[in-house]
């Protein structure tokens, strides 16, 4: 599986221009919302990216390594292709995923549910306007 297809990149990157480009001109920097969700099918690593840098390897976003700490910060896009999962399985891209809100929104969501993978859901329903189940619960809500 292509990781990040060309369009992909160019938005990416145009994000990352934005940021650079508002912080050098003293702008607040922009909120952007993710734009591409990697995952491990066999795990709970997740990442999310808002961000290209220049180098072209170097992402930002929200990472979620399924520990129940997920961080802002940067990853290697070439280190996560590298990883070998077990049946002949790599890391991949979620074909459909959704932004659906600012990086700072998934951030918030996924400190406080412990994962990237209960923010969705949790997301999921405060955008369409349905109460959200309580983050404390697990997902099966019991």
């Amino acid at each position: 599986m292509i990781l990040l297809t060309p369009d992909l990149r160019a938005a990416l990157r145009a994000n990352d221009i934005a940021r650079r480009t508002a912080r050098r001109e003293g702008l607040p920097e922009p909120d952007p919302v993710p734009l591409v969700k990697l995952f491990n099918p066999l795990g709970a690593a997740t990442w999310l990216a808002t961000e290209l840098d220049e180098d072209g390897d170097t992402l930002f976003g929200l990472a979620d390594l399924g520990f129940g700490c997920p961080e802002l910060g940067c990853f290697s896009l070439s280190e996560i292709a590298a990883i070998r999962l077990p049946f002949g399985l790599r890391i991949e891209r979620d074909l459909g995923f959704e932004g659906l809100a600012p990086l700072s929104d998934w951030a918030g969501w996924a400190r406080r549910a412990g994962s990237i993978i209960w923010s969705e859901t949790l997301l999921r329903h405060a955008v369409r306007g349905r109460q959200a189940p309580d983050p404390e619960l697990p997902p099966n809500g019991g």
